[in-house]
């Protein structure tokens, strides 16, 4: 087992940036997933919703977030996830993945860390969220 990461209120680990999101990108994640909704790949459909283009699932920018977190943190120390999906995600958009402790507390004997999540593009925030994971103080 990894040691937990040493923080403290108001740290904010390394951010990752993924992409450009790219068509097979999104195609991949609807493969292992399972989401075949039209939105995702097909260009005509597309073009009759309203949005100017094809969109990425949210379970992917999800996905790519939980990452973020496990490789942070430790798969191992992760007590809770959870996100809120807030703008959609379009073919080119780069997303940049990171979070910000924002409370440090006891429960069973763990020193468990609050962290605010999110993925943002070139926009704004696409997906946000929290998570509460196993930490050692500094």
């Amino acid at each position: 087992m990894r040691t937990p990461a040493k923080v403290r209120v108001g740290d904010a680990p390394d951010t990752r940036v993924v992409g450009p999101v790219s068509q097979t990108d999104i195609v991949r994640f609807a493969g292992a997933g399972g989401d075949f909704n039209p939105l995702h790949h097909d260009h005509e459909f597309v073009a009759t919703s309203g949005f100017p283009g094809v969109i990425a699932m949210g379970q992917m920018q999800a996905g790519i977030l939980a990452g973020w977190v496990s490789d942070t943190f430790g798969v191992e120390h992760v007590r809770a996830f959870g996100v809120r999906f807030v703008a959609p995600v379009f073919l080119g958009d780069t997303l940049t993945v990171g979070g910000t402790v924002v409370a440090i507390t006891e429960a069973d004997g763990e020193s468990r860390a609050n962290v605010d999540l999110v993925v943002s593009g070139a926009e704004g925030p696409v997906v946000t969220g929290s998570a509460t994971v196993v930490v050692a103080t500094t």
